[in-house]
């Protein structure tokens, strides 16, 4: 490569990652949207830049280019996604930028929904756009992976999370210590609720815990955090914490069609959705969860536990990654709680396998990013 062909190669990995970083404001406040970023570069200088609101409607070329004014006639536009073909809740991106006068544009990934994938691109190249495609996709890959999951399957991307010691246990026996990780991991966990549509538990941790299941960090969402529960036969109580915050933050709650009339009533008078589904072999169908969710716009859903949860989920090939937070101690004990538990699998063999994309610390405490082979994310490490 030429000294000019490398430059011109760090100048647009610098400004893809602009675009990334405007893209990032969007997290928890596109959805159901996908988040994207653009900035509009003329003669090196950004002169416009933008990222998606889903309540704004504009999306993030409509915002950079409005910024731009004039100059962006001639200009390049960095986008961390394949700018949308088609009319839907607002005109098509790609006509824009043709009518803006955009001479080139630097695209990090196509779009994997079907209504666009690859026509956007078809577009600004027929307009004669000069495109490029594919710089920095795994980081704008990372800001959409539950859209992808949800617009390519109905069903949300689910996130798997365990708080553990470094023997496997989630709790020990007594279940008299709230917390197992540090304050840092914990702030982690928040993090992950922010990126979330919606986070799971099962009854068992309802009852046990008494958790209100809602995001406490600091940077706003424009959705509440839907808290999902699984409880068969509808034992949760009304007077549990979960109904305080139901105004903010939706409560779905799953039973099987055998639960009592008059307690779903009960439920959805305290403010929540009660929704029957089938049960298979005695437990909730969990792909009916899904579909269920998917319907709502979920687009990623957080499972957190308990141990039979994410027994159910994992058997099931429903978990499509896994955070494994890992304290530096040793729980031990023959009746301490397992991360995973249920019947677990009867040989080697049939084992849950994993790939760890990512592994970091939080605090003293260490992160792996897991994917099951079975993983429907479009950053599977298990993809070819």
């Amino acid at each position: 490569m030429s000294k000019l062909g490398k430059r011109l190669d760090a100048e647009d990995r610098r400004l893809m990652r602009s675009a990334l970083g405007q893209a990032e404001k969007g997290v928890g406040r596109a959805s159901p949207n996908p988040t994207v970023g653009c900035v509009i570069v003329q003669r090196g200088e950004i002169v416009g830049m933008g990222w998606h609101d889903y309540d704004r409607l504009d999306h993030a070329e409509v915002c950079a280019i409005r910024s731009a004014g004039t100059r962006a006639h001639g200009a390049t536009a960095y986008i961390t996604l394949e700018p949308c073909s088609h009319q839907g809740r607002t005109p098509s991106c790609a006509r824009l930028l043709i009518e803006a006068g955009i001479r080139r544009a630097v695209i990090s990934m196509i779009d994997p929904n079907p209504c666009v994938s690859g026509r956007g691109v078809d577009l600004l190249r027929k307009a004669g756009i000069e495109v490029q495609v594919g710089l920095l996709r795994d980081r704008a890959a990372a800001l959409i992976e539950p859209f992808a999951c949800h617009i390519t399957t109905g069903k949300p991307l689910v996130v798997a999370k365990a708080a553990m010691s470094l023997d496997g246990k989630i709790a020990a026996a007594g279940r008299r210590d709230r917390w197992i990780t540090s304050p840092e991991a914990r702030q982690f966990a928040q993090r992950l609720r922010f990126r979330m549509d919606a986070i799971l538990v099962g009854i068992r941790t309802v009852l046990a815990d008494n958790p209100e299941l809602t995001y406490r960090g600091s940077r706003l969402r424009s959705r509440g955090l839907i808290r999902v529960i699984l409880d068969s036969s509808l034992r949760i109580p009304p007077s549990a914490l979960l109904f305080e915050a139901v105004a903010e933050n939706p409560l779905f709650i799953f039973c099987s069609p055998e639960a009592a009339e008059s307690r779903r009533r009960r439920l959805e008078h305290s403010g929540a959705e009660v929704i029957r589904i089938p049960s298979r072999k005695g437990r909730l169908d969990l792909n009916r969860v899904l579909e269920e969710l998917g319907k709502r716009n979920v687009l990623g859903l957080l499972v957190e536990g308990g141990s039979e949860v994410h027994w159910s989920f994992l058997s099931a090939g429903l978990i499509d990654k896994f955070y494994f937070i890992v304290a530096p101690l040793v729980l031990g004990g023959r009746n301490a709680i397992p991360c995973v538990g249920g019947k677990g699998y009867q040989t080697i063999a049939e084992a849950a396998r994993f790939k760890i994309r990512r592994r970091f610390t939080a605090g003293p405490d260490l992160v792996l990013e897991a994917y099951p082979r079975d993983s429907r994310s479009i950053l599977s490490p298990w993809l070819p």
